[in-house]
């Protein structure tokens, strides 16, 4: 793996990036079929240290990942952009978390309902009066009659860079250098 181009930005911190990964909506699973790369964006659930996607069992993703099983997936979320007089200054708050690995389809029926329900407690917390069971997970069909799989991503290798926001910075609408004269 090569070095982090700017390390004082690095996130160490594991439980900060567990709580970033448990919160965050929306993951960017990049796959390679030696040909091009194929970035995927999907809902995910981040659970007892491994990624959890769902999704058809065929298609162009099934297929790079049938004959690749080697991923990349990323999650980031932007914060706000913080100004400065000096344009060159001007930067954006963000979290960001690279997750190398594998990726392999849940075959257990059990993790797999588990998996699905903690995507549904993340996305929809409260809606459903009922657990989801095992059988729906089993059974569903989309209307295209497509079973519905579950796959897990196991890390090999966690980044992650973070630059905090600074409030004083935080750019909003109306907001002018001649307001910031004083801050260089």
């Amino acid at each position: 793996m090569d070095e982090m181009r700017r390390p004082l930005l690095a996130c160490n911190d594991q439980d900060k990036i567990s709580a970033f990964l448990s919160s965050a909506t929306t993951g960017y699973l990049g796959l390679t079929d030696n040909r091009e790369p194929y970035v995927v964006p999907l809902n995910f659930v981040w659970w007892k240290g491994a990624v959890y996607i769902h999704g058809a069992e065929s298609g162009r993703k099934m297929e790079i990942i049938n004959r690749n099983k080697r991923i990349c997936f990323t999650v980031s979320e932007n914060f706000g952009t913080m100004v400065n007089p000096v344009p060159a200054k001007t930067d954006t708050s963000y979290m960001s978390v690279m997750i190398f690995g594998e990726i392999e389809i849940v075959a257990d029926l059990s993790e797999a309902t588990a998996a699905m329900q903690k995507m549904l407690d993340k996305y929809v917390p409260g809606y459903f009066s009922a657990p989801l069971s095992k059988h729906h997970v089993d059974s569903y069909r989309s209307s295209m009659g497509s079973r519905t799989i579950v796959m897990k991503i196991i890390p090999k290798v966690i980044t992650a860079k973070e630059k905090p926001l600074n409030e004083q910075r935080l750019f909003y609408k109306g907001r002018h250098v001649a307001d910031d004269a004083g801050m260089v």
